[in-house]
């Protein structure tokens, strides 16, 4: 079914266990009968010990020599290690939390064992039977409570207990009115994990962000203890687990609070307020307030165990189902990751097992962030966004010292890596690379999230007071850091083509040149959501004038003369044929600039390109995801569609989590939401294109609630390859250019109207 992941075995590690999530509190449950572990995470605990001063004494300097070597000398591979100068302190890194450990003892055998997650509900339970007694356990995390709850029902009394907290970290147990606890601290100290050192993982009394978990079980009918050693249940048939987590977190530009009992009573004081009783009823009228608001179906559900329909995926079999099953998950796990006054969901959302996770699952920007949020407005989860956009502002804020430090520049900037303590510079302190660690735009494509959202909501008091302002500053730092070449073009520098090196005629490999065409696409943008948004807001100011002026000397993009794209500003030798980045196509998407019918060269430019980048590749995950959308945008239906089988057969747990190897990585789950609608509707040109590039792999479908920019939402059928159904419904009254597969239309909607375009016979 597409709402419903279950399998017959519980998961055998904390990979394959199942997610729950209010954006805050994050869970992992493992399912297991006898010894149930429920790892933990909060959103704002992370290692370091509040913000860090960026000590860069001459970065004008560095900048005007760097200017230098490529405008007067042409010497990239010197301006590439000169950029190293610029680097700051490497990130922090977001931190597990505790796990909750429910131990029942070895009672007996289990049979009929059926462990589930229904995403419709935000609900994981666990079915089992042992010595003819019927279990049934449901896990849950309230947005609306703020707090964890385990349950578990038995047909007789005989329920015994154990329940205590575990942490990686060290910690101390509170017991205090009927409620057990932990207190600790995260690493006031650490070095990320591709760093070596031989005391990687640092604690330090009095320093690091403090956190307090509590938790307190009830029981109808059975005996409940609390004692330092945890919660003893005894004799029960019902018991109910209700956890409550906090940190000393005090917010990105102070220190946290040094003492965690303050966190453990914030706990309490949450454990205080809920009513017992009302708390699942609470849970899922919240949960599916949001959940309900879009789906997606392909062809006939199928009910087996996610598990098997994944091996027979990889086997060969077709299974559109299984994809409508990914599709409405990415848009659980943003739910579940990402909700208003939290942290925005990071590199592993809010689920992480390690003190030194992998690339600290911190906010990598030059894609990784932006690629969660793809799917936020267009699956009507504006609310889940609203953490991207404070992240966003923050960011701002931070990035204007850095813009002023490193670069002498008004506005704001931000590079490559971020964490809770908003970092903005580039990483590395001089020994990262400079081909992830020098990418100054990146916060350039973060404001496009900010247009975007606008445009799907057409709230015009966030572009006035929270977007417009951000766009500005990111214009201003872009404007101050354009030089003139030798023939009047203004170069954005330094620049980079993300994470690619390209090969210089020495046979060197070199990172920072003139504008790369990523960092073109990426300027035009900014430049036409600045003006967009001054006639939107009824402004004109003299930044929009110097925008529109230096818009016009920014230097083009070109294709190769074999009919690539090119990369960088000359056709250098890429280090990586199939490099995992696609950025010098950024203006086919995310960006609405490159467009089949629009501008059919640079289409066709792109496709060759794509087709070069991808002939013999393996795919990542967020790179596959990214793939399905330009195919989408290229109208190649079946080339996205190949993408998502190899997706799904070589690069997801069982449990439909993006994995790698041992790599756990969420971007590509929240990508592959984002782009698979790419191919059902598309609405980042003047006209809406409704069934733009739908497979023949997926003859029967519909969806319902998918999102075009202007406010309107979309519900669509379609039975052999044919839409059979097509109901618009605006949220602001407007007129619309609308293609449908039988031809296009020009429909005028006021604010609520709903219009019935297509409705079979």
């Amino acid at each position: 079914m597409s709402h419903l992941l279950w399998f017959r075995t519980p998961a055998p590690d904390w990979f394959e266990a199942l997610p729950l999530g209010n954006g805050h509190l994050g869970a992992k449950v493992y399912g297991r009968v006898f010894d149930e572990r429920i790892a933990l995470n909060l959103d704002d605990v992370w290692s370091g010990d509040g913000p860090r001063t960026l000590s860069v004494p001459d970065g004008p300097a560095v900048l005007a020599d760097v200017r230098r070597l490529l405008l007067d000398e042409g010497d990239q591979l010197a301006a590439t290690e000169r950029t190293r100068a610029l680097q700051g302190p490497l990130v922090e890194s977001y931190q597990p939390l505790a796990d909750l450990v429910i131990s029942a003892g070895p009672v007996g055998q289990s049979a009929d064992y059926r462990r589930s997650l229904d995403l419709r509900t935000g609900i994981a339970a666990v079915d089992y039977t042992v010595d003819g007694v019927r279990f049934r356990r449901e896990t849950y995390v309230s947005a609306p409570d703020q707090v964890l709850v385990w349950t578990l029902i038995a047909d007789n009394p005989v329920v015994d207990l154990q329940i205590g907290l575990e942490s990686k970290h060290p910690v101390e147990s509170v017991v205090a009115d009927g409620t057990y606890g932990v207190v600790g601290h995260a690493p006031s100290d650490l070095t990320i994990e591709y760093r070596s050192r031989p005391d990687p993982v640092r604690y330090e009394d009095g320093r690091g962000i403090g956190f307090g978990v509590g938790l307190r079980v009830f029981s109808d009918d059975g005996s409940v203890s609390v004692s330092g050693d945890g919660v003893a249940v005894r004799g029960a048939s019902r018991v109910t687990v209700v956890v409550a987590a906090s940190s000393t977190f005090l917010g990105w530009s102070v220190p946290p609070g040094r003492d965690p009992s303050v966190a453990f009573d914030a706990a309490v004081a949450v454990l205080d307020s809920v009513a017992v009783d009302k708390l699942r009823a609470r849970h899922v009228e919240d949960h599916v307030s949001l959940y309900d608001r879009a789906s997606l179906e392909l062809g006939p559900m199928v009910d087996e165990p996610t598990d098997e329909r994944l091996r027979a995926v990889a086997a060969g079999a077709s299974d559109p189902d299984l994809i409508a099953l990914m599709f409405n998950h990415g848009r659980y796990l943003l739910m579940a990751s990402s909700r208003p006054g939290t942290q925005a969901a990071n590199l592993q959302g809010i689920w992480n097992q390690d003190r030194r996770p992998m690339w600290a699952s911190d906010w990598t920007n030059n894609i990784n962030t932006q690629m969660n949020y793809w799917l936020a407005d267009l699956t009507g989860l504006s609310e889940c966004f609203e953490p991207l956009a404070s992240l966003i502002e923050e960011l701002a804020a931070a990035g204007a010292g850095t813009a002023r430090i490193l670069y002498g520049a008004p506005g704001w900037v931000c590079h490559h890596n971020s964490d809770i303590w908003r970092a903005t510079w580039p990483v590395g302190e001089g020994g990262d690379d400079p081909v992830w660690a020098m990418c100054a735009t990146c916060g350039v494509w973060l404001t496009a999230h900010l247009m975007e959202h606008y445009r799907f909501t057409m709230d015009v008091e966030f572009l006035r007071t929270r977007a417009y302002p951000v766009l500005a500053g990111a214009a201003e730092f872009v404007l101050a850091m354009l030089v003139a070449d030798r023939d009047g073009v203004l170069q954005f520098i330094p620049s980079t083509a993300p994470e690619h090196h390209f090969v210089l005629p020495s046979g060197a490999k070199a990172s920072v040149d003139l504008t790369s065409t990523y960092d073109i696409w990426l300027i035009r943008e900014l430049f036409a959501n600045l003006l967009e948004a001054e006639a939107a807001l009824g402004l004109s100011s003299s930044l929009a004038e110097r925008v529109s002026q230096a818009r016009d000397r920014l230097p083009a993009v070109r294709a190769t003369p074999d009919g690539r794209l090119h990369e960088w500003p000359t056709d250098w030798e890429p280090s990586e044929v199939h490099h995992r980045h696609q950025s010098h196509l950024y203006g086919l998407y995310p960006g609405a600039e490159i467009d089949p019918v629009r501008t059919p060269e640079w289409a066709a430019a792109a496709r060759t390109s794509l087709l070069v980048r991808t002939d013999g590749a393996t795919n990542g995950g967020w790179t596959a995801a990214w793939l399905v959308a330009l195919w989408a945008r290229l109208f190649e239906p079946s080339r996205a569609v190949a993408v998502i089988q190899d997706y799904l057969s070589r690069l997801v747990s069982d449990n439909l989590l993006s994995r790698d190897g041992d790599i756990f990585q969420i971007d590509a789950n929240f990508g592959m939401t984002g782009c698979i609608p790419e191919l059902l509707l598309q609405s980042h040109t003047d006209v809406i294109r409704v069934l733009p590039a739908l497979p023949s792999e997926w003859p029967d479908g519909s969806f319902r609630g998918l999102r075009a920019r202007g406010g309107l939402v979309f519900d669509v059928s379609w039975r052999d390859g044919e839409l059979t159904e097509a109901v618009v419904r605006a949220s602001h009254g407007g007129t619309y250019r609308i293609a449908l597969p039988s031809g296009e239309r020009t429909v005028t909607l006021a604010a609520d109207q709903v219009l019935v375009l297509v409705r079979a016979a």
